[in-house]
C-alpha cells in the first residue's frame, strides 16, 4: 500500500512519495475487539542510502544522529498503533518520520569561548570568604585548626 503525497519535512527537503514503504499490520494499542480483526498499526519505512531527497551531507548527519533507529539495511523505521483508525496512526507516523528527521538535520550552535567577568570573580572569591567564616564560627572553642 502506497503512501499518498509527498512528506515536507522542511521548507529546503521533501521526502517523494515513492521513497517511503507502509505496511498495517494488528495493532495492539487500543481498541478492544476491533484490534483483533482489523490492521490499524502502521510501520513507514525511509531508506537513506537509496533516497534521492538527500544531500550526501545531510546523509552523513542522519546517519550519525539517528545511529539506533536505522536498521542494517539502511531503513529510519517508524510505528504508529496510538489510535484506532488506520489513517489517522499513518498521519501520526509520518509526522513523527518528518519530527525525526528535522531534528536530526538540526545543527549545534557552535559554543562560544567566555570568561567570567571580574565582578562575578569578586562575588565567588566573597561567597567563599564568607562560607568559610560561617564555618569557622561553627568549630568547637580551642580548636584553632588541628
Amino acid at each position: 500500500m502506497a503512501v499518498l503525497g509527498d512528506l515536507r519535512v522542511r521548507s529546503h527537503l521533501v521526502i517523494p512519495a515513492a521513497e517511503l514503504r507502509e505496511a498495517a499490520t494488528r495493532s495492539r494499542g487500543p481498541g478492544g475487539q476491533n484490534v483483533n480483526k482489523t490492521s490499524t498499526r502502521v510501520t513507514i519505512r525511509w531508506n537513506l542510502d537509496s533516497s534521492d531527497a538527500l544531500s550526501a551531507t545531510q546523509r552523513r548527519r542522519l546517519r550519525a544522529q539517528l545511529g539506533t533507529r536505522i536498521t542494517r539495511t539502511g531503513d529510519v523505521v517508524v510505528h504508529c498503533d496510538q489510535t484506532r483508525s488506520q489513517a489517522r496512526n499513518r498521519e501520526l507516523a509520518r509526522e513523527r518520520l518528518a519530527e525525526i528527521v528535522s531534528g536530526a538535520l538540526v545543527r549545534p550552535k557552535p559554543r562560544q569561548a567566555t570568561k567570567p567577568s571580574r565582578s562575578a570573580r569578586a562575588k565567588r572569591v566573597d561567597a567563599k570568604t564568607r562560607r568559610g567564616a560561617v564555618k569557622q564560627t561553627r568549630r568547637p572553642p580551642g580548636r584553632d585548626g588541628d
